[in-house]
């Protein structure tokens, strides 16, 4: 996200200290809309599918007790490295092996990763993205991390995830295919506001014990993603922007 606001909003207008400022200040401006789509999604909720049920929050303290060093050390090992390690295992895993047979297995001289890209992107420019990002996101979704890298290796027709350190190039690559400032704010709006990734989807399967509200916790901020792009793209191309 702020690689995006350096190349495409901040960058060709200020350096330096101005440069930072701003883009200090576009950053901002983002959690901001995060806090307050947050706010609006809880009044949404709370008049209509939560209305009527009473919250309350009871907080129950422990005694305390002097911490034991080798109690701390066990169950950071079991709740954190054995969870982590779970998640790459059931998760993860299967994901690579996924994206690798994807971008490596061709059908007439075309990835299947850049067939699958193709048929999305009349969708994605109806949402200001494009079928490659769209398909990232897709793809994203057991860890958030590797949609740029998925990007970037859609973009490339390599067959391994790829990163770029230098934004100078990073971004002459996306402008080549086809990438404006408007795309790049309805990623900025998409990054913000999209389907949670796989943890967050099990972990409200976990503390709700219902499909139902795991449906509604993948959906709400989906539909919300798309609607708020969409009308950014549709605004653009009024304007002409697009």
């Amino acid at each position: 996200m702020i690689s995006i606001i350096t190349m495409f909003f901040v960058g060709g207008i200020a350096t330096g200290f101005t440069g930072s400022l701003l883009s200090t200040l576009m950053l901002t401006g983002v959690i901001v809309l995060g806090v307050f789509i947050t706010f609006v999604m809880s009044k949404f909720l709370s008049k209509t599918v939560l209305k009527g049920v009473p919250s309350s929050f009871t907080l129950e303290l422990p005694p305390y007790r002097r911490p034991q060093i080798g109690k701390v050390i066990v169950r950071s090992l079991l709740d954190r490295t054995i969870f982590v390690l779970g998640r790459a295992a059931v998760v993860a895993a299967p994901a690579g092996l996924l994206i690798w047979v994807l971008a490596n297995v061709t059908a007439g001289d075309t990835t299947l990763l850049a067939h699958c890209a193709s048929f999305l992107d009349p969708v994605g420019k109806l949402i200001g993205l494009d079928g490659t990002i769209l398909f990232a996101f897709i793809l994203g979704f057991p860890a958030n991390e590797i949609v740029v890298p998925i990007m970037v290796m859609t973009y490339m027709s390599t067959g391994t995830l790829a990163e770029f350190s230098d934004l100078t190039a990073l971004k002459e690559l996306l402008i080549a295919n086809n990438w404006t400032w408007v795309t790049g704010l309805c990623v900025i709006v998409f990054s913000l506001v999209h389907w949670p990734c796989s943890t967050t989807c099990l972990s409200i399967k976990k503390e709700t014990k219902s499909w139902k509200w795991t449906a509604i916790g993948f959906l709400l901020p989906t539909v919300t993603g798309f609607a708020l792009c969409f009308i950014i793209a549709t605004v653009a191309r009024l304007f002409g922007w697009l």
